[in-house]
């Protein structure tokens, strides 16, 4: 099922994966105010899609939109607050890149006509799918396990120092989902990688927004560092650092999927 702006794939299990990074296009009239380092999109979500294609091939549900996170970023709110008040942050509409350089070429940053105007032609669009689709999975299994999935670069000092750990879990402090989904994850030891839970990133707007354990809506992140399945520096996929994790991000789906078949029975 596609859109103008986004994809999504229809699955046979409650866990439902959203991407909201993962796009590279940019629409003709952004590009020609955009500098030229801006065009290169280094702060993508690189790759994903490759990456997880074997939870949708096992029936995970999975919206991705087509667009860059330069041109709207869909896991902020549409009303632009921090998430993380105190710290480097990005925009809704970022002028930013994470290296701090600048998107657009001096006197073209957006004005707020214009981030209304993609508030309403890409960041409606995805949540308002997003919505629906949760309360469809809510609906036919009972429960609904929405897992953000993202990645960053292994060092990036405007929003972290040193390293990042391989993996960086976030349940908005154990509000976005049920204690025993964090806890499992919390005790999860998976060989041969590093990993935190609600270390630096503690979930996104996604995760805070729609995390709704109460209602058996449970949501995580995960920001994945790219060093485990890229090439940082050329932003090439690595086939060989990807066999390597692929088996670990599989024990994470078995996690969520003995958590989900749980939370379905009566």
């Amino acid at each position: 099922m596609k859109s103008h702006s986004f994809e999504i794939t229809l699955g046979t299990k409650p866990i439902f994966i959203s991407m909201p990074h993962n796009g590279v296009l940019v629409p003709d009239d952004i590009l020609l105010n955009m500098t030229n380092s801006a065009k290169r999109l280094v702060d993508t979500d690189w790759y994903l899609d490759r990456l997880y294609q074997f939870a949708v091939d096992q029936g995970c549900y999975l919206i991705k939109p087509k667009y860059s996170r330069y041109v709207i970023d869909l896991n902020r709110s549409d009303k632009n607050e921090n998430l993380y008040p105190g710290q480097n942050t990005t925009e809704l509409c970022p002028t930013t890149q994470f290296s701090l350089e600048s998107i657009y070429r001096q006197g073209y940053l957006p004005e707020q006509h214009e981030i209304e105007r993609r508030i309403s032609n890409y960041w409606l669009p995805y949540h308002s799918q997003l919505k629906h689709t949760l309360c469809e999975i809510k609906e036919r299994f009972g429960a609904v396990l929405l897992f953000e999935a993202h990645s960053i670069k292994s060092r990036v000092p405007r929003f972290f120092d040193g390293k990042l750990p391989d993996l960086n879990f976030g349940t908005f402090g154990g509000k976005s989902c049920a204690s025993s989904l964090g806890s499992n994850l919390a005790e999860w030891n998976p060989s041969n990688y590093c990993k935190v839970v609600n270390g630096r990133f503690k979930g996104g707007y996604i995760t805070r927004a729609y995390g709704d354990p109460v209602n058996n809506v449970h949501s995580v992140q995960l920001e994945l560092s790219q060093a485990a399945y890229m090439n940082e520096e050329k932003l090439e996929f690595d086939q060989k650092k990807a066999n390597r994790v692929i088996p670990v991000l599989q024990e994470m789906f078995d996690i969520f999927d003995q958590f989900i078949n749980n939370e379905r029975k009566p």
